[in-house]
């Protein structure tokens, strides 16, 4: 079993977690102190590349290496920005982090922001994250309290500061470069990548450093340990902990802090206390709805980048949405395939009209008015659009059809036979969010 016991990111301590004083206990603010007196941005650089730290975001992208590229871009005039913008179905780990230990994140920022000789540093924030918002701006304003944030920092001449930004109101929102362009007043719309990457056309059209708020958490107790206390967990290419995001069919949904590698298996019935009722496991997101998901023989893969892209999916933000047996996979799939169809942004016109098509055609079949014709254009739309647009929505929504059409066709075609739904009625339950 490979439980971890003692939280390595969010800490058990005496007081309020989210008060300047209590996280000083553990040593807040001391990697800060120790990057503005004592390293170099090259310094802190190699310290990232040797913990093998990666991104937990999304894509996995080592983190050191993405920091030496911007900190040795020959454009002077650089950004930084972190990416609180979550908003995808089954994701809440942002939240979280920011609610119980935003100086550790402010910190992390403050360490980017340095290291990457930013000109102005923000952090984005989801627009419904209203409480967390607020206290974010109070933790903000303790630290500029104490000297930490300001002018001329534990007096080495360095001035710097932190804004936090609120954000876009959409999923698409929460890619970087679609981020980037709702900061700058313009619809919150990606850009082609390549050739616009952030790091080299970010903010403004200058080199921008863009991690999210998880990553930048882990940089402060990096810095602080050592990166040899890092690997002590996790995989070898992945090492480290990650905050994955449980809900959907467990008895306990929420925030669990585990090692890399753990398993589906230990993830569900460890962290979630196993399905409700007695019920069994049907299916799992292990990244979220833009990713294949995994059948009930498959809850030992190991939860890291790597194993789950070569078992033909991904981890993504470690949104991890359980399905159990007595779930419509057609229904499922409909109610994410609306949500993807209503989260488009409208530029790329496979993704505008695709995600309506995808959509329009899951909700003929749940009815029970579908034909054997439609499965077949369901698969041949899949592969008309995917990999077509600016971003992954259209690519997640045809992996989503895709991928429930491969491991539950016996359940299209029942409904096809049947003409209509062989599942109970579904409960009403809120829009997908």
């Amino acid at each position: 079993m490979s439980t971890l016991l003692e939280p390595r990111l969010v800490h058990k301590v005496e007081g309020n977690p989210w008060d300047i004083a209590t996280y000083m206990k553990v040593g807040g603010y001391e990697a800060w102190k120790k990057c503005v007196t004592q390293l170099t941005p090259e310094q802190i650089v190699q310290e990232l590349k040797s913990s093998g730290l990666r991104g937990r975001g999304g894509a996995g992208f080592p983190t050191g290496v993405k920091w030496d590229k911007v900190l040795n871009h020959r454009v002077k005039e650089r950004y930084f920005v972190c990416n609180a913008g979550e908003h995808e179905p089954g994701t809440f780990k942002d939240r979280h982090l920011l609610k119980t230990v935003p100086h550790q994140l402010i910190e992390g920022c403050l360490i980017a922001s340095l290291t990457a000789r930013a000109k102005a540093s923000f952090i984005y924030v989801n627009h419904e994250y209203h409480e967390e918002r607020e206290n974010l701006k109070k933790a903000l304003a303790e630290a500029r309290q104490r000297g930490f944030i300001g002018k001329n920092v534990f007096g080495s001449g360095i001035d710097i500061d932190l804004e936090v930004f609120e954000g876009h109101g959409s999923y698409v929102a929460g890619e970087e470069t679609a981020m980037l362009e709702s900061m700058q007043g313009r619809p919150a719309m990606p850009r082609q990548k390549p050739p616009f990457y952030p790091t080299d056309f970010g903010l403004y059209g200058k080199p921008t450093l863009v991690n999210n708020v998880e990553t930048l958490c882990n940089i402060p107790r990096i810095l602080y340990k050592g990166a040899s206390w890092f690997t002590e967990v996790g995989t070898e290419k992945c090492p480290g902990t990650m905050m994955f995001s449980l809900s959907g069919a467990v008895n306990r949904p929420g925030v669990y802090e585990m090692p890399m590698g753990v398993s589906i298996r230990e993830l569900v019935e460890t962290c979630g206390g196993g399905v409700p009722g007695g019920r069994k496991i049907k299916a799992v997101f292990p990244g979220g709805p833009a990713f294949s998901m995994v059948t009930a023989d498959q809850l030992d893969l190991p939860m890291d980048f790597d194993s789950l892209k070569k078992a033909g999916t991904g981890l993504g933000s470690a949104g991890v949405i359980v399905v159990d047996d007595a779930t419509c996979m057609v229904r499922q799939t409909l109610k994410f395939s609306n949500f993807f169809k209503g989260e488009s942004c409208g530029q790329c016109p496979p993704c505008r009209m695709g995600t309506i098509n995808l959509a329009t055609l899951m909700t003929k079949i749940e009815a029970g008015e579908g034909t054997q014709k439609d499965l077949d254009s369901l698969l041949q739309l899949c592969g008309f659009v995917k990999g077509t647009g600016y971003c992954t929505l259209v690519t997640g929504a045809s992996v989503l059809v895709q991928s429930s059409l491969k491991l539950f066709r016996h359940e299209f075609e029942e409904h096809i036979r049947l003409q209509r739904c062989p599942f109970p009625a579904a409960p009403v339950e809120a829009a997908v969010h």
